[in-house]
């Protein structure tokens, strides 16, 4: 493992998800958030922010986005300085970087790049541009040291999260496979209730969650809340 990984969290902005994709009364304004890993073999950066949209998909979530070179030069670096690129999945708020970034390596499973190619999911612009270089997984990667990918299916097949062990704990960047951290905490204690033996019914939790608490998971971050899951005696 590398003696100084590190994380940081990049604002690429915030959207409005429209109340009939909230499940309640009201709409509710959501971060778009992107994170840089340092290692001592370079920098990953797990998602690129918001991509150019279509004028329909612009009036349904009412995007305002901060540009990707911003974001990073507030974190001292640049463009030029990214070694690798990890996607938890390619629709539009979460790959909208990536053609800034042609050359480098982009990290996805296969079955996620296949259907983004199947049309209907993405933007074309924002997937085979210029310079396109995708490195296509098919279920886990060590990637670096210390540095893991993990499928976490769900909200789309071939979804991913990226799992990071640093000195002072294991950092899971766990993008949409959930929305809220709240919701991660949800299925987490009725992963711990169905170990414990509580009699059902109990909600159904995602079967991933077993490979991610192997890591003993510190912190959980995520792509669309600024709130981060912590174990309960951390």
């Amino acid at each position: 493992m590398a003696n100084d990984i590190s994380v940081r969290r990049l604002d690429l902005g915030y959207f409005v998800r429209p109340a009939l994709e909230t499940g309640g009364p009201e709409p509710r304004v959501e971060p778009v958030l992107a994170y840089l890993v340092r290692h001592d073999r370079g920098l990953v950066l797990f998602d690129t922010g918001i991509g150019a949209a279509d004028p329909g998909t612009e009036a349904h979530y009412r995007s305002r986005r901060r540009a990707l070179p911003d974001a990073l030069a507030a974190a001292g670096v640049a463009l030029a300085d990214v070694s690798l690129v990890v996607n938890c999945h390619l629709h539009f708020d979460h790959c909208g970087g990536n053609p800034l970034l042609g050359g480098r390596p982009i990290l996805v499973q296969d079955v996620e790049l296949a259907t983004a190619r199947g049309g209907g999911y993405t933007f074309d612009e924002l997937l085979d541009f210029p310079g396109a270089t995708y490195e296509e997984l098919a279920g886990e990667a060590e990637i670096w040291p210390g540095v893991h990918i993990i499928p976490t299916p769900g909200h789309t097949d071939g979804h991913q999260s990226l799992v990071v062990r640093q000195p002072d704990g294991t950092v899971i960047l766990a993008g949409q496979a959930h929305d809220l951290a709240s919701e991660f905490a949800s299925d987490h204690l009725a992963r711990r209730a169905a170990l414990d033996g509580v009699t059902q019914p109990l909600p159904p939790y995602r079967p991933w969650l077993d490979r991610l608490t192997e890591f003993d998971p510190r912190r959980v971050l995520f792509a669309h809340d600024c709130a981060v899951w912590e174990p309960s005696d951390g």
